[in-house]
């Protein structure tokens, strides 16, 4: 089993010198670097028993070394957006209980002494001081006020080379996006991210030498186990940033790639892997992805919070694909199920271990609607929940998107659903963007090739950009509702 702690301490053992890190700002950070950190870290915060430790610290070396160091030591990493409405907040610390805050000083400065300011400016920052009453703070950067008496400085800790805590034991509580006060805790297990990591190691090869451009856990602590360098983004332009370091390996969240590919038509020439995430993507991004880098890899990775990763597809056969969005084959270890409803359920040994408070999870019901093709191949239908009904039809958004998204002239396209309040019957209404060559009587006239009659939309839209939200940019259907309906 390849495990996040032993993993990554194991490279460091064996090649020191080499580059673990490029900080956001370019700085470099050694796997010898990397290590003292982590077993520092580990050796400040480590106790008897499994506790909660409230992780707000922004990407980068720091936050890296923080993480695993927290994990080493046996603890918890609760991730809860501090952005977060304070009752919504408050609601998740009840859950977690965290023993410890780690944090940057900035926040408490915002949070405490500046937070009238903080909110004329839209932020409202909850009180990470007393997140739950005993809890311990550790912080990154410079003393600022607001910081809690006590609180240890992580940059002035005594380097100590302790051994870290072995056993399997709940690593990461991750809340899945919402705005209620009932919050969802994932509860991964090290043993959990553990056989994800080789899930997603086994799917996507990485080596010494590599470069491994991404923000993203998930992608960056494979990178460390393999020996490569996991490159964090900065705030520059993203293309000559790649060039720069080096990129053999990229990540990037498809509506986030469109925008680079709108400045930048060309990717650097040693990318081997792009991989796509986070939400659907479109083809006009994936057409336009391989025409920025001809010579490497274009890959869209299908996980969910509880079960990372599932499925990974080629763009070649997404665009290939018809009668849906195309996911992919399991990946080998992942078991699936597709309910009578269309339904699709997961397990496998990467599966969450359940959500906080509640019983163990055996399967996850996903909430996405799939069939299997004639290959065994995943193709998304959509979500269970964006299902259209009208007219006594159960109409799936997901099986005409994909293929109305790559007509000429067209960016993206999202079909819903507007309830009657008095009949419940829905209309739909087809949700675009364009591109350059659109027009909507070549739309029109193709619509009958691609949906099935039953649902053909009762309106077209044009729209200057689809709503998004959350960290992932998944398209925002409530907004899109509001917007078509108004």
């Amino acid at each position: 089993m390849i495990d996040i702690i032993s993993g990554v301490l194991a490279t460091a053992g064996g090649a020191p010198d080499r580059t673990a890190l490029i900080a956001p700002d370019g700085t470099p950070v050694s796997y010898g670097e990397l290590k003292a950190r982590l077993l520092t870290i580990a050796h400040a915060l480590r106790g008897d028993d499994d506790f909660g430790v409230l992780f707000a610290v922004r990407p980068g070396p720091d936050a890296v070394a923080l993480a695993l160091g927290a994990v080493a030591a046996g603890g918890t990493l609760v991730l809860a957006d501090p952005g977060l409405a304070p009752e919504v907040f408050a609601g998740r610390m009840t859950l977690a209980r965290p023993r410890w805050v780690i944090a940057e000083s900035a926040l408490y400065l915002l949070s405490g002494p500046l937070k009238r300011v903080a909110r004329r400016r839209g932020l409202l920052l909850p009180n990470l001081r007393e997140p739950f009453p005993g809890a311990r703070h550790l912080y990154t950067g410079p003393w600022l006020p607001g910081v809690p008496p006590g609180a240890l400085r992580a940059g002035r800790l005594p380097a100590v080379q302790a051994a870290p805590v072995t056993r399997d034991h709940a690593a990461v509580v991750a809340f899945t996006s919402g705005t209620t006060e009932q919050p969802k805790g994932v509860v991964h297990t090290r043993r959990s991210l553990a056989e994800g990591l080789r899930m997603f190691v086994e799917a996507v090869p990485m080596e010494p030498g590599d470069v491994v451009h991404t923000d993203q856990f998930i992608l960056g602590l494979p990178a460390l186990i393999a020996g490569a360098t996991w490159s964090m983004p900065g705030r520059g332009d993203q293309a000559e940033e790649l060039a720069r370091r080096g990129a053999t390996h990229a990540f990037s969240v498809p509506v986030k790639l469109h925008g680079l590919l709108e400045r930048t038509p060309r990717l650097p020439g040693g990318l081997r892997c792009l991989l796509l995430g986070a939400a659907p993507a479109p083809p006009a991004v994936l057409r336009r992805a391989r025409e920025a880098a001809p010579k490497a890899d274009i890959l869209s990775v299908y996980a969910l919070t509880e079960a990372l990763p599932i499925a990974i597809a080629s763009a070649e056969d997404k665009l290939a694909a018809t009668g849906g969005d195309l996911l992919g084959a399991p990946l080998p270890g992942v078991r699936v199920r597709v309910a009578d409803d269309g339904e699709l359920f997961v397990g496998g040994p990467h599966l969450a271990r359940g959500y906080l408070g509640d019983a163990p999870l055996t399967e996850l019901a996903t909430g996405d609607l799939v069939r299997l093709d004639a290959e065994g191949r995943l193709v998304l239908l959509g979500r269970k929940k964006d299902m259209i009904l009208r007219d006594g039809v159960n109409i799936y958004p997901g099986v005409y998107e994909p293929a109305i998204a790559a007509l000429p002239g067209v960016g993206e396209a999202a079909v819903v659903g507007l309830p009657d309040p008095d009949t419940g019957d829905e209309e739909v209404v087809l949700a675009l963007t364009t591109t350059a060559g659109y027009d909507e009587r070549l739309l029109r006239k193709a619509l009958p090739d691609l949906m099935d009659a039953s649902a053909f939309p009762d309106r077209i839209v044009t729209l200057a950009a689809l709503p998004r939200k959350g960290r992932s940019d998944k398209l925002d259907r409530d907004a899109i509702r509001r917007l078509v309906g108004s």
